[in-house]
C-alpha cells in the first residue's frame, strides 16, 4: 500500500501555465486534435508495455493491448483508456507537469495569432497531453504503473495546478477523463467520434474500441502489394506516421526486399521542412518493426543524419522481437537495410531531377541544407550527393536560379579545367565583386555563394569527376583557354621574361611604394592578370582557404589568425595610370602610398573583411580636403 493518503498539490512549470491559457482561450480550430493527440499517447503506452513484455521475462501477462473510448452524454465526459505501462507518481509530474521541448511554447503562441492552421503540429513538440483542455475544463488521468500494485490519480482544471492522490486500480495503464466544455457535446456523439478516429487513427497499430464496436480494422499497408493501395490509404497512414497536419507528403517510397534479406517499408517526405520554421534540428526517427510488432518507434540510425526529414516504417522479419539499440549496432541485416535505404531515397532524389527539375528544385528549397550536410559524412554516396546539389550562379538573375554540377561542366568550355565559385554576403554584393572581371569578360560560369554553409561544401568536396573546385578569390585559379601544363612549364623562363618586360618602370614603382606602405598588412603586391576594369582586388595565397570562409571563422571565433592576402594591381585602370605619372615626383610618393592604402581598404571591404573604420574615415577625409583644396572657388 501506498503511504500517501491524502492529495498533494503541485504547481505546473511556468512554461506550462502560459501553454494551458493558451489552449483553453486561445485556440479554437481543430479542437479534434485533441482526441488524436490523446489516442497517440495511449499507442505509445502500449508499446512500451509491448517492448517490455518481450525483454523483461518476468511479465507474464498476455492481456490484449487495446485503447478503448467511453462516451457519457448524460455526465459530459470522454473516457479515454489503454492498458500501457502506466504511471509511477514520479512519472505523473515528470510526464504532466513539464515541457520537455524548448520550441513548443513559442511555436503555441504563433499558432494563437496568425497562424492557427498550424496547430495541428501540437504533437511534434511534446505537449500532446495538454491538447485535453482544448476540450474539458476538468481532466483526471487515473493510472497504475506495471511497476506497483496500486494506482494515482491526477487532477487539474488547467488553471495552474493539479494534485496527484492514491488510487485503487484493478488493472494496469492509464484512463483520462474528460470533463468536456458545455458547448462540446459533440464529443461523446457516436457518430463525430468514429469520424475523427477514422480521420486521425486508422492505422494505430492496436484495436481501438468505441464502447464495444472495434473503429481501426486497417492492415499494415507495407505488408500490401503497391498496386492494391491506394493514395488515400498512403496518405492516412503518413497522417498516422508524421502528425504533421498535411493531408498528402510530398513523395513516398514503398520498398520491399526478400533476398538475400527480407524487409518492407514506407518512407515519406514531408512538404515543408520544420527546422526551416525555426524549431531547430528534427528529432523524430523511423519505426522500426520485427515480425509487423514495433519495437522502436524513433529510430535514428536505419537513415543517415543529413535524410532526418524522412518519416517512415520499417518491418523485417529477420530481426530479433527483442532486439535493442546496442544490439542493432552490431546486426548485419540492420547495417544492410541501412545502406539499401539510403541509396533508395538518394535514387529517388536522382530521379525526380532527371524528370520534373522545378519539382526537385521545390524539394531542393525545403531539404537542401540538409543533404548538404552529407557530403561531409556519407562517403559511400559521396557522388551521389553532390549530383543532387544546387548552386546559385553567374548565369542567373538572382539566387533563386539554381544550377546543378553537372549542368555548370555541360556549358563549360572544353579548356576549363576547374569549376569556380566565390563566396559573399549576398547575391549582389557577389556580383560586384571585382575578381570576377575576368571571369565576366571570358563568358566563364562562377557559382555565387552567399550561404556559408555551400561553401564549406564545395571546399570539402574539392573535386568533382574530373575538375578541381576553387574560390576565384584564390592565387591556385587557372583560367581557361591557356595552354596545357606541359607547354607552360616549358616556356616558364620565356613567360617570366616577358612578364618583366611588360612592366613600366613608373608601374613597378608604384608596386614598389604599395609593398613597402602595406608590408604589414599583405603577402605581397602583384600585377593581376584578372582585372579589366577595378584598380585592385585582394586574392587569397596558394593553400588558404577563401576569404568567406576566413570570415564566418573569425565571427566564430575572434582569435582565428586571418591570412594575409596579395594586393593584386590592374596596370589598365585610370587611378592607377594616373599614380605611375606621379612616380617621378618624389613629393607624390606619399600620397601615392596613401591612395595604396585606401585601395586595400576598399578591397578588403568588397570582400568584407575590412577593419579599422576609424582609419578608413580619417584616410578619406583627409583625401577629400587635399581635393578640396585644390578646388578653385573662382567661376571661369
Amino acid at each position: 500500500m501506498n503511504e500517501k493518503t491524502t492529495a498533494e498539490k503541485f504547481t505546473f512549470q511556468a512554461e506550462i501555465k502560459k501553454l494551458l491559457d493558451l489552449l483553453s482561450h486561445s485556440l479554437y480550430q481543430n479542437r479534434e486534435i485533441a482526441i488524436r493527440e490523446l489516442i497517440s499517447n495511449a499507442s505509445d503506452a502500449l508499446d512500451k508495455f509491448r517492448f517490455v513484455a518481450l525483454t523483461d521475462d518476468s511479465i507474464k501477462d498476455e492481456t490484449p493491448l487495446e485503447i478503448h473510448l467511453e462516451p457519457d452524454t448524460e455526465n459530459h465526459i470522454l473516457t479515454i483508456s489503454d492498458n500501457g505501462v502506466g504511471m509511477t507518481h514520479a512519472e505523473l509530474i515528470e510526464n504532466l507537469g513539464t515541457i520537455a521541448h524548448s520550441g513548443s511554447l513559442d511555436f503555441l503562441k504563433n499558432a494563437a495569432g496568425d497562424q492557427k492552421e498550424e496547430v495541428s503540429l501540437i504533437g511534434k513538440f511534446g505537449v500532446g497531453f495538454y491538447s485535453a483542455f482544448m476540450l474539458a475544463d476538468k481532466v483526471e488521468v487515473v493510472t497504475r504503473s506495471y511497476k506497483e500494485e496500486s494506482g494515482w490519480k491526477w487532477e487539474s482544471d488547467g488553471t495552474g495546478a493539479f494534485t496527484i492522490e492514491p488510487q485503487e486500480c484493478e488493472k494496469r495503464g492509464t484512463s483520462i477523463r474528460l470533463h468536456l466544455r458545455k458547448d462540446l457535446d459533440e464529443y461523446t456523439n457516436d457518430t463525430r467520434l468514429k469520424f475523427i478516429l477514422t480521420k486521425y487513427s486508422t492505422f494505430v497499430p492496436y484495436p481501438i474500441k468505441l464502447g464495444e464496436e472495434l473503429v481501426n480494422d486497417q492492415p499494415p499497408i507495407w505488408l500490401e502489394p503497391k498496386t492494391q493501395l491506394t493514395q488515400e490509404q498512403y496518405d492516412g497512414f503518413y497522417q498516422y506516421l508524421a502528425h504533421t497536419g498535411e493531408e498528402q507528403a510530398r513523395w513516398h517510397l514503398h520498398l520491399s526486399s526478400d533476398s538475400p534479406f527480407q524487409f518492407h517499408a514506407i518512407l515519406y517526405c514531408p512538404q515543408a521542412n520544420l527546422e526551416l520554421m525555426g524549431f531547430g534540428r528534427t528529432e523524430h526517427g523511423i519505426s522500426l518493426c520485427a515480425k509487423r510488432i514495433l519495437v522502436q518507434n524513433d529510430n535514428r540510425d536505419l537513415l543517415p543524419e543529413y535524410l532526418r526529414f524522412i518519416y517512415g516504417l520499417v518491418d523485417s522479419a529477420d530481426l530479433p522481437l527483442n532486439i535493442s539499440r546496442e544490439s542493432l549496432q552490431d546486426n548485419t541485416i540492420f547495417r544492410k537495410i541501412q545502406k539499401v535505404l539510403a541509396k533508395r531515397v538518394l535514387s529517388h532524389l536522382a530521379s525526380i531531377a532527371k524528370d520534373d527539375e522545378e519539382k526537385y528544385l521545390d524539394f531542393y528549397r525545403q531539404f537542401g541544407s540538409s543533404l548538404k550536410e552529407g557530403i561531409g559524412t556519407d562517403f559511400e554516396n559521396r557522388n551521389t550527393i553532390a549530383k543532387l546539389l544546387r548552386f546559385p550562379s553567374s548565369q542567373g538573375t538572382s539566387d533563386n536560379e539554381l544550377v546543378s554540377l553537372e549542368a555548370y561542366i555541360e556549358r563549360a568550355d572544353e579548356s576549363q579545367k576547374q569549376i569556380y565559385y566565390l563566396g559573399g554576403h549576398d547575391y549582389n554584393t557577389i556580383a560586384k565583386n571585382p575578381n570576377l572581371e575576368i571571369f565576366r569578360k571570358k563568358g566563364v560560369e562562377v557559382f555565387y555563394l552567399a550561404d556559408p554553409m555551400d561553401e564549406i561544401v564545395l571546399s570539402n568536396l574539392a573535386k568533382f569527376e574530373d575538375y578541381e573546385i576553387v574560390s576565384i578569390d584564390s592565387s591556385e585559379v587557372k583560367l581557361p583557354g591557356k595552354e596545357d601544363a606541359d607547354s607552360e612549364s616549358d616556356e616558364k623562363s620565356e613567360s617570366k621574361e616577358e612578364e618583366k618586360e611588360a612592366l613600366s618602370p613608373e608601374f613597378e614603382k608604384v608596386l614598389s611604394l604599395l609593398k613597402e606602405e602595406l608590408k604589414d598588412e599583405v603577402e605581397s603586391v602583384t600585377k593581376s592578370d584578372r582585372l579589366t576594369d577595378s584598380p585592385c582586388c585582394l586574392v587569397v595565397p596558394e593553400g588558404a582557404i577563401s576569404s568567406q570562409m576566413q570570415k564566418v571563422l573569425s565571427m566564430n571565433n575572434k582569435d582565428f589568425p586571418m591570412t594575409k592576402r596579395i594586393l593584386e594591381i590592374n596596370p589598365d585602370a585610370d587611378l592607377i595610370k594616373r599614380l605611375c605619372t606621379l612616380t617621378s615626383n618624389e613629393d607624390q610618393h606619399s600620397f601615392i602610398k596613401q591612395c595604396g592604402r585606401q585601395l586595400f581598404w576598399n578591397a578588403a571591404m568588397m570582400t568584407g573583411i575590412a577593419t579599422n573604420p576609424d582609419q578608413i574615415t580619417a584616410n578619406i577625409q583627409s583625401m577629400m580636403e587635399e581635393l578640396a583644396q585644390k578646388r578653385s572657388p573662382i567661376i571661369t
